[in-house]
């Protein structure tokens, strides 16, 4: 028996699925263990990993699992060294991917569908490494809105029928935290003050939005989930921010009174933006801006930030 030749369990390892899924991968698709020693179970080879591994790839990236099998059966050379860095699991074995809990994401595209897929694996490296990938080729508001959008709202949806799939929300957030935090930096915070309204525990758009001004090259301060309307006050009165934005994810955090604290400051803002969906149940304060998508919050933001140059969402 080759050296080189792995069992199924070091294969599931290497490759971050089930062996479950690995013979659902050979009884449906063929894409099974080649070398077979007499009284041993059969072992996988160096070319099989390689199939295996663009079959993980690809549906990852959201390929269908026939296409990306018909795929990877086309593969005969050893994988290179780093091909594993760049896979996610299929959602396979209904044991490990959350079986009928399928995270919907209506007609997002593959790259949507991938994530979800990992999602719902629980995979964390591929979680990351997806979205790593999608920030590096498209940038933080393209990311957001055609791939983790699309996949934080399905998996909200499934929670509204099913009250499951929270540790799946939980993963994937701080998968989706990890990669806007590592975006780099400006040098200097630009007068721009993001916070979440008081009781408001999603703060996962502001990131967002910190992450695409960075790549914009506009610096902020982002205070995060709750933030009690004293807080918010003492930090607009000790930074004096140009702008501040002020996130509600539900009707329930959407209190006009933050937003009229802020407004009465001394060192009053230049601009206060009232974000997310929270806020579209009633009517705001004179003088507040509601931006209609994180392009819009970024442009707005950018230009009374930095008015001496133009910033694109």
């Amino acid at each position: 028996m080759g050296d080189d030749a792995l069992s199924a369990g070091a294969v599931a390892r290497r490759l971050g699925v089930a062996v479950t899924t690995l013979r659902t991968w050979h009884q449906r698709y063929g894409l099974g263990p080649s070398q077979h020693v007499p009284g041993h179970h059969r072992r996988y080879t160096a070319e099989d990993l390689a199939r295996l591994e663009v079959m993980r790839r690809l549906t990852a990236e959201g390929v269908t699992p026939a296409e990306a099998a018909g795929w990877a059966r086309r593969t005969t050379v050893a994988p290179r060294p780093d091909t594993s860095r760049n896979a996610a699991p299929r959602q396979g074995a209904a044991g490990r991917a959350g079986g009928g809990f399928a995270i919907p994401v209506g007609r997002a595209g593959p790259a949507a569908r991938g994530l979800a897929r990992a999602a719902m694996r629980l995979d964390s490296t591929a979680m990351r490494e997806l979205i790593e990938r999608q920030v590096a080729a498209h940038g933080v508001v393209r990311t957001w809105d055609e791939m983790l959008r699309p996949v934080l709202v399905g998996i909200g949806e499934r929670y509204a029928t099913t009250s499951r799939l929270i540790e799946v929300e939980h993963l994937l957030s701080r998968c989706v935290s990890e990669v806007l935090g590592a975006v780099r930096r400006p040098a200097e915070a630009a007068r721009i003050l993001l916070s979440c309204a008081d009781e408001e525990q999603h703060s996962l758009p502001l990131e967002a939005l910190a992450a695409a001004l960075a790549q914009a090259g506009v610096g902020c301060r982002l205070l995060g989930a709750r933030v009690p309307t004293v807080a918010l006050v003492d930090a607009v009165d000790r930074t004096g921010p140009a702008v501040v934005v002020v996130w509600s994810h539900a009707p329930a955090t959407a209190r006009t009174e933050q937003l009229a604290a802020v407004l009465s400051v001394p060192r009053r803002p230049l601009l206060v933006m009232a974000a997310g969906p929270g806020w579209a149940a009633g009517p705001l304060p004179a003088g507040v801006r509601s931006p209609a998508d994180l392009t819009e919050a970024v442009v707005l933001a950018g230009a009374v930030a930095v008015p001496d140059r133009p910033v694109t969402g």
